[in-house]
C-alpha cells in the first residue's frame, strides 16, 4: 500500500526555516522531519511512498537525490583519470519515493487529486509532513478494513495547558480550575487510510479538510480512529525545539524503529 505525504505547503507560522527549505525538510536530529513521518510507516513494513511537493520542491528531490550517498562509505578514486566512485557499507532503507511537484499555491485537495495517476485504482495511506506520532500503522489499517467505508482519520484530542474558567447565566464566574482532556474536541492528526474512490468527492483545487470531507461525512463515508498517545505537529519553531529535545535526549516516542 502507497504511503501520501503531503509536503508542499509554505509552512509560513515556522518562518524561521521554511524560509530556507520546505517545511517536511526541517531537521530534527539532523534528519528532516519528513525522514521521520517515513521511517515510522517503513517501521510497519510500508515503503512505497508519494510526496506531494510544492514550495521549493527542489530541495526535497535533491535531498534523496543524495540519499543513498550520504548514508553510505564512498570512495573517490581520481588516480586513473576516470573519477570512479565506490560505494562501501550501503545504509539505505527499502524505500520507493515518488517526488511530485504538485504545484506552489495548490490546496491539499488539490495535491491529492494531482498524485492520482500514481496512486491508481488502490487503497492507500495519507499523512501530513509535519506531525510524528507513536500511532500504531497496523491498527488503524485493521479498524478502516473493519467498517468498509471510503475514508479513516486518526483523531487526538490535542490538550492545551491553560486554565478553564467555567461560567453560568449572565456571565457570572462559578469556578477556576485546571484543564483537562475532556475539554477539548477532538481534531484531524493525518495518518489516514483512503479508499480509491475519495478522488470522486474532490472538485477541483480545495481544502481536502473542507469541502471534501463533508461530503465524505453527508454519504457517511467517513470514520475516525482515536489515538491516546503521543502527538506533535511541528508549526512553529517552539514546538519543532520540543520534538527535537525529546529526539535529542532519547525519549522519541515516535521512534518505533532501531
Amino acid at each position: 500500500m502507497k504511503v501520501v505525504i503531503l509536503a508542499g505547503g509554505y509552512g509560513t507560522r515556522i518562518s524561521e526555516e521554511s524560509e530556507y527549505k520546505p517545511k517536511p525538510m526541517v531537521e530534527i536530529g539532523g534528519m528532516p522531519i519528513l525522514w521521520h513521518i517515513m521511517k515510522i510507516y517503513s517501521s510497519y513494513g510500508f515503503n512505497d511512498f508519494i510526496i506531494c511537493a510544492g514550495y521549493k520542491q527542489h530541495i526535497i528531490k535533491e535531498w534523496f537525490a543524495d540519499y543513498f550517498l550520504h548514508t553510505s562509505d564512498v570512495t573517490f578514486d581520481y588516480t586513473t583519470g576516470n573519477g570512479e566512485m565506490i560505494v562501501h557499507n550501503k545504509h539505505v532503507e527499502p524505500w520507493k519515493v515518488t517526488i511530485v511537484d504538485t504545484g506552489l499555491d495548490t490546496t491539499t485537495g488539490g495535491r491529492i487529486r494531482n498524485i492520482k495517476e500514481y496512486v491508481g485504482n488502490e487503497s492507500f495511506m495519507l499523512t501530513y509532513g509535519d506531525g510524528v506520532a507513536d500511532i500504531n500503522i497496523s491498527d488503524v489499517l485493521s479498524f478502516h478494513r473493519s467498517h468498509n467505508k471510503i475514508g479513516t482519520i486518526s483523531m487526538y484530542n490535542f490538550s492545551q495547558n491553560k486554565g478553564v474558567v467555567e461560567v453560568g447565566k449572565e456571565g457570572l464566574i462559578e469556578a477556576f480550575r485546571e484543564k483537562s482532556n475532556t475539554d477539548d474536541s477532538l481534531i484531524n492528526i493525518g495518518f489516514m487510510v483512503l479508499e480509491s474512490n475519495v478522488f470522486e468527492y474532490i472538485h477541483g483545487d480545495e481544502a481536502f479538510e473542507f469541502e471534501p470531507m463533508r461530503r465524505l461525512v453527508f454519504d457517511k463515508q467517513l470514520m475516525g480512529f482515536v489515538h491516546t498517545g503521543y502527538w506533535q505537529c511541528m508549526d512553529t519553531l517552539r514546538e519543532k525545539q520540543q520534538i527535537e529535545k525529546l529526539w535529542n535526549e532519547g525519549k522519541a516516542p515516535w521512534k518505533s524503529w532501531h
